[in-house]
């Protein structure tokens, strides 16, 4: 289908074309970031630029053959998203359009340009219930009916944010289409039909009653996330590491284990075999909350770094949206943005051809803002609907050669309140995830600690801080282990060192092939903590009574705790305190033998 318009109102003509950027002459009643379609392909592209009777549009389409002279039709309204059933599992493109379908009506090997597609299926039946009656009054967000759009997302249909009325009439329970008419709203003079999908602008922010403090975590399954390094559901987090360091990896991570209910992941100019990698293994993946496709929960936005770099700068704006109707529906959503360097690129190309002054680095001087618009639109939030609901995102950074004094990382520091930094030396150890347990920090320990205390384990906080502070000793202490080796050291620093082996190879590091060890639930993680903490606690105990450490190291149980994460499933976390219990008989007897007293 090509030509597909809303409107055949013509504003002006091109030009001058520079690459995506399209500028345009005897424009007239345009307006600023509406969106248009250029020449006989109708290329979609937005004006971003407005000047007398000139414009510039950036186009999301590859410009190949478009020529100065060619027709440009306005569309009356900006860049704005389908919202309604159908959403979920679909796979689309930086401005919305399904890829899936697109892949069977192109003739190419790759998207051919010109193709108009309705972004949700138009022809599917979809079972609504109503929830308001006739003469209800309602406004924006007000939900009015249920669609189950699969077993685990039941899709309420609302009223649209900037919309509030009267319902005049609503239909009986049946199966509809989206173009079907579900009812009317009356408002002031003017009656206005509602049908079980609406649009909205990405670039303009869903609107909410209240911002609400941040106090419950989101569960990765992670260890050196969870407890080391936790965030909030609704918080923001920086993830920044050099090429190879497993940036995407721990995202995918991350979007298949977390508690999240529902997944956004932006594949934002990556490569495309990373993106192929993740539409491949998805739909095998298996939710261990509740034993269903991980598919059931998840939307990609594919726009890979071989696709047109306009459309690149526009796909964290359509993830967030969507991301933005899922949490005013009252759910939790996690949005993975991978990865906002090559978005800040896409920023810098475009930027450039419109010859705009350069800041640091050649990037524009607006960088800042636009990533603090993408980071503010996270947070938990009491939506129009009553509901307490949240948007957590997770972007990830790619610095040219590892350098993280570089514009985007500095700026996104700014904006975050969790650093995730991915170790060069770590990755290239083979331990993954390769998170530094010396250079990230997290903002959230204070709020989301009272729910560890209440939900988990009291001890959380505690023992957090104490392996934190075995981590920063070892860290002094290996520096002089390199220069004079760690037979000079007491064996009550040693004991420090041996710890500090034993917690990142038995806790930081997890291993995602692995059944037992690729997900640990919150109780898991802290009573293995707690294991790694006693052992030294009691370990110092002994050595003070003179129990050399050698001993120590060779307790039948030491290899136990190395090997528990894989040894003891989530579901059996009992054994991690018969575990602990043995650990203390053990030490307990090893310091009350008198061979060794001092």
């Amino acid at each position: 289908m090509k030509g597909k318009t809303i409107l055949d109102k013509i504003i002006g003509k091109v030009s001058r074309i520079i690459g995506p950027i399209v500028e345009l002459k005897e424009v007239f009643d345009a307006q600023m970031l509406e969106l248009v379609e250029i020449g006989d392909d109708h290329l979609v592209g937005e004006i971003v630029h407005l000047h007398k009777e000139k414009a510039v549009v950036q186009v999301y389409e590859d410009t190949t053959g478009l020529k100065p002279g060619a027709t440009v039709y306005g569309q009356g309204m900006p860049l704005s998203l389908e919202l309604g059933p159908g959403l979920i599992g679909a796979i689309y493109d930086g401005i919305q359009r399904p890829l899936e379908l697109m892949k069977n009506i192109s003739r190419q090997y790759c998207i051919q340009k010109g193709i108009h597609l309705p972004s949700l299926d138009r022809k599917k039946r979809w079972t609504f219930k109503p929830t308001v009656k006739k003469e209800d009054i309602v406004s924006g967000g007000s939900i009015i009916g249920i669609v189950p759009e699969n077993d685990l997302i039941e899709h309420k249909i609302m009223v649209p944010p900037d919309k509030k009325g009267k319902i005049e009439d609503i239909v009986v329970q049946g199966e509809y289409t989206l173009n079907d008419i579900i009812g009317h709203l009356k408002m002031d003079k003017e009656t206005i039909p509602l049908r079980l999908f609406h649009r909205w602008p990405v670039r303009k922010s869903r609107p909410f009653i209240e911002r609400k403090r941040l106090s419950v975590p989101l569960i990765t399954g992670q260890r050196v996330i969870d407890t080391l390094f936790p965030i909030a559901k609704g918080g923001t987090v920086a993830m920044p590491g050099g090429f190879g360091t497993g940036k995407t990896s721990l995202q995918h991570q991350i979007a298949k284990w977390c508690d999240a209910e529902i997944i956004i992941y932006i594949g934002c100019g990556e490569r495309g075999n990373e993106m192929t990698d993740v539409l491949i293994n998805f739909p095998k993946l298996i939710d261990p909350r509740t034993n269903q496709p991980l598919l059931k929960r998840t939307i990609f936005i594919a726009n890979t770094s071989n696709m047109p770099v306009a459309a690149r700068e526009a796909s964290i704006y359509t993830g967030i949206t969507l991301a933005e109707y899922y949490r005013d529906m009252g759910y939790h959503v996690a949005v993975m943005a991978d990865s906002t360097s090559r978005w800040a690129e896409a920023l810098r190309e475009l930027s450039g051809r419109m010859e705009e002054m350069p800041a640091d680095e050649g990037f524009p001087a607006y960088l800042p803002s636009r990533l603090a618009e993408f980071y503010e639109r996270a947070g938990m939030v009491r939506t129009l609907g009553e509901k307490d609901a949240s948007i957590t995102i997770i972007g990830s950074i790619s610095p040219p050669g590892g350098d993280f004094s570089e514009p985007v990382t500095q700026h996104t520091k700014r904006f975050v309140r969790c650093f995730w930094v991915l170790d060069r030396d770590l990755a290239n150890g083979r331990h993954y995830p390769a998170v530094s347990w010396l250079d990230s920090y997290s903002e959230y320990i204070d709020d989301i600690g009272d729910w560890w205390e209440l939900n988990v384990d009291s001890e959380w906080k505690m023992l957090r801080n104490q392996v934190m502070d075995l981590l920063q000793r070892e860290t002094k202490l290996q520096q002089v282990v390199k220069l004079v080796g760690p037979d000079v050291l007491p064996d009550t620093q040693r004991l420090v060192l041996e710890c500090c082996k034993l917690f990142k190879e038995g806790f930081l590091q997890q291993n995602a092939f692995e059944k037992e060890d690729m997900f640990s639930v919150a109780r898991k993680q802290i009573k293995m903590l707690k294991i790694i903490v006693m052992f030294y606690v009691w370990g110092l105990e002994c050595l003070k009574k003179g129990v050399p450490l050698v001993r120590l190291k060779k307790l039948k149980i030491y290899n136990k705790i190395i090997q528990m994460k894989l040894t003891i499933p989530n579901e059996e976390t009992e054994k991690l305190d018969e575990l602990l219990y043995k650990l203390e008989k053990q030490l307990d007897k090893l310091g009350g033998d008198p061979f060794y007293a001092s």
